[in-house]
């Protein structure tokens, strides 16, 4: 990356401080844009979602992972919660999705409070061997009696998809046909006549786009996280044991000594996996890490939507600037970093990638879908958000530190540096992470095209970046829409 008419910045920037030129290109088309990454963690996008509580759980790891990206467990789940969730990620299929069920003697009230779970929009009624009997959505359940049966609402004899069929070469769009054809957004999809997942007319279409971020086993990836406080070699070893594609070290300030002696530890367990650590935003905070036993630095400090480290300490740094050093670092020692917290639109993942990052991590993005942990719950207004909160906040810290005494407890939670109640509302008519995916990807394969890359490193090597002014910025913004 190099900046236009060589400018040298004379102060740090952060991502709408600058913009990206365009290049003549013999890219054509976006899908001629690959978006595999090469820090060797396997992924086929360079997106990851974030260890925190309020954005990465099961659904979400499983459901970024079938679209390429990774999911990272946050460190205060415990160890036996993460090998049943790596297990049943791992299980997942990489083409249809995992299915919400219930019995038919199940209540509406049941189905209303397991349809938010998912951005389907489906539950799949089964018989007491696994075989779909109807299926159920929102509109089945209104205007009923919430503890009326759903063997009353569903929708009986639905449209039923072969696994087998589906999983043949061409066999997607057949599939797609037919969903377009019985008008049905979801169908269930059997092998031998059991239940085996779901497949919607969206999902069928993407999958002809995204490649899986799976392990040679064809098992779906999921990393996760450990602190650098109490036995960290410990924690590591049962990550590993569960089978975790990769460990995340990880604190809000990770140039410090506790850090080192953490990567040491981890180091030393031999893992077989990418060791992330960080946060840093320094060169020589990348080089410390990187002796210490990291292959990938994470870049961030105070940038995150539910951070408020840089109000309470005037600690951090504009993240581009700190992006931009960081890799640049990194990549004389063979190494990469990601790129963590400030991204608020699909420009600025281009923007951290075109300065050198692998992948970018993305938390409350990502926490306002129905695949985030948590509850759908409604403001006054009735939209649909789900509350979320950062690690540094009181909240979290009580949670990481549910083993201590109700006094050690009490006198670490009058230091936060993070929000601890946030609204982060679902997108009316795109409110899956799905969604997400889709307007990122499509923003960065477009500015690949425009720098005329045919992938990350070409786009790295080949980007043009200009400063501009605030009034620059506002005036790449879409105007406000009206009507009625």
């Amino acid at each position: 990356m190099r900046f236009l008419d060589g400018q040298t910045p004379h102060h740090d920037l952060t991502y709408s401080d600058v913009f990206l030129v365009p290049n003549a290109s013999s890219v054509t088309s976006r899908l001629d844009v690959d978006l595999t990454t090469a820090d060797g963690t396997g992924t086929t996008v360079p997106v990851v979602a974030a260890n925190m509580t309020a954005v990465t759980g099961r659904r979400m790891a499983e459901t970024i992972a079938r679209r390429g990206g990774l999911g990272v467990l946050p460190q205060d789940i415990p160890a036996d919660v993460i090998a049943d969730v790596v297990a049943r990620v791992g299980a997942c299929h990489p083409v249809f999705e995992t299915a919400l069920t219930l019995g038919p003697h199940a209540t509406v009230s049941e189905a209303l409070t397991l349809l938010p779970k998912r951005a389907s929009g489906v539950v799949v009624v089964v018989d007491g061997e696994g075989r779909p009997v109807g299926v159920v959505t929102e509109n089945d359940c209104r205007h009923v009696d919430r503890f009326t049966q759903l063997h009353e609402v569903m929708s009986q004899r639905p449209l039923v998809l072969e696994a087998a069929r589906i999983e043949a070469d061409g066999g997607l769009q057949p599939a797609f046909d037919a969903l377009s054809g019985a008008r049905r957004k979801a169908a269930p999809v059997v092998r031998d006549g059991r239940l085996v997942g779901l497949l919607t007319q969206t999902g069928a279409l993407r999958s002809t786009i995204y490649t899986p971020a799976a392990d040679a086993g064809g098992r779906l990836r999921v990393a996760a996280a450990v602190g650098i406080n109490g036995d960290v070699a410990a924690r590591a070893k049962a990550l590993l044991d569960a089978g975790v594609s990769g460990l995340v070290v990880d604190t809000a300030h990770g140039h410090q000594d506790k850090m080192l002696d953490a990567l040491r530890e981890v180091r030393g367990l031999d893992p077989q996996v990418p060791v992330v650590a960080g946060n840093v935003v320094t060169a020589q905070g990348v080089r410390d890490l990187v002796a210490a036993g990291a292959d990938i630095v994470k870049v961030g400090v105070g940038p995150g939507a539910m951070c408020t480290t840089r109000m309470m300490t005037a600690v951090g740094r504009p993240q581009f600037s700190a992006v931009l050093e960081t890799a640049r670092a990194a990549k004389e020692l063979g190494k990469s970093v990601w790129a963590d917290g400030g991204v608020r639109h699909p420009r600025d993942v281009a923007l951290a990638l075109a300065a050198g990052a692998s992948q970018v991590m993305i938390g409350s993005w990502f926490a306002g879908t129905h695949e985030s942990p948590g509850d759908v719950l409604l403001d006054e207004r009735g939209r649909a958000y789900k509350d979320s909160f950062g690690m540094a906040s009181a909240r979290a810290v009580a949670a990481r530190t549910r083993g201590d005494s109700p006094f050690e407890r009490a006198r670490k939670a009058l230091f936060e540096e993070g929000i601890s109640t946030g609204r982060m509302y679902l997108q009316p008519g795109r409110s899956g992470v799905e969604d997400l995916l889709d307007e990122i990807t499509s923003g960065v394969r477009s500015a690949c095209t425009y720098v005329g890359a045919r992938d990350l490193a070409e786009f790295a090597e080949r980007a043009v970046v200009g400063v501009q002014s605030h009034a620059g910025y506002d005036e790449g913004r879409p105007l406000p829409t009206f009507g009625s």
